[in-house]
């Protein structure tokens, strides 16, 4: 190691001592230094212009088109969306519509229903209501029949009781008499 550093020293007290400067900044090699960039700039140029900036045009103009079919894609994707759910709200109101005339059905049928068996119902009462009417009348005339009787019957017991004895006859004539005035 200590060679290369004095190999090193060496090598920079020869250049101090030849008076020669670090070679890219000696003025004498300006021109030929100008002339390998301007090669070098040209040739590096060229390989840009033909090669590389095609290919990165290429690309960019790929990425492009592929952002665009995407762009395409996704408006096309979102009318579909749009045209589906426009179908659905639609199907959705027609079976909103449906079932409500289906419950409108149902219910018109049920009061129907109803309306047939309440005036069933209305008849079966009107009917047990006249039988039960006749029954009280007849009732009602047994009983005014033993009215008569049972009149009858009371009045001789009192008669009886107050006067003594009376004829059933009599007493039936004067109880017919009362009830017919009444």
């Amino acid at each position: 190691m200590a060679e290369t550093t004095q190999t090193a020293g060496e090598a920079a007290q020869a250049a101090a001592e030849s008076g020669s400067a670090f070679p890219p900044f000696d003025a004498s090699t300006f021109p030929s230094q100008l002339l390998w960039l301007a090669i070098t700039f040209g040739l590096l140029y060229y390989l840009m212009s033909r090669f590389i900036a095609p290919r990165i045009g290429g690309i960019i103009e790929d990425r492009r088109d592929r952002v665009a079919n995407d762009l395409a894609e996704a408006e096309r994707l979102k009318t579909e969306t749009d045209e589906a759910i426009a179908a659905y709200e639609q199907a959705l109101a027609e079976a909103k519509a449906k079932a409500h005339g289906i419950a409108q059905d149902t219910r018109d049928k049920i009061n129907a229903d109803l309306e047939a068996k309440r005036a069933e119902v209305d008849a079966e009462l009107a009917e047990k209501t006249q039988a039960a009417e006749a029954r009280i009348d007849e009732v009602r005339a047994a009983a005014m029949a033993e009215v008569g009787t049972i009149a009858g019957d009371a009045a001789e017991a009192v008669v009886t009781k107050i006067i003594g004895s009376a004829k059933r006859a009599d007493i039936d004539k004067a109880v017919s008499t009362a009830l017919d005035g009444r």
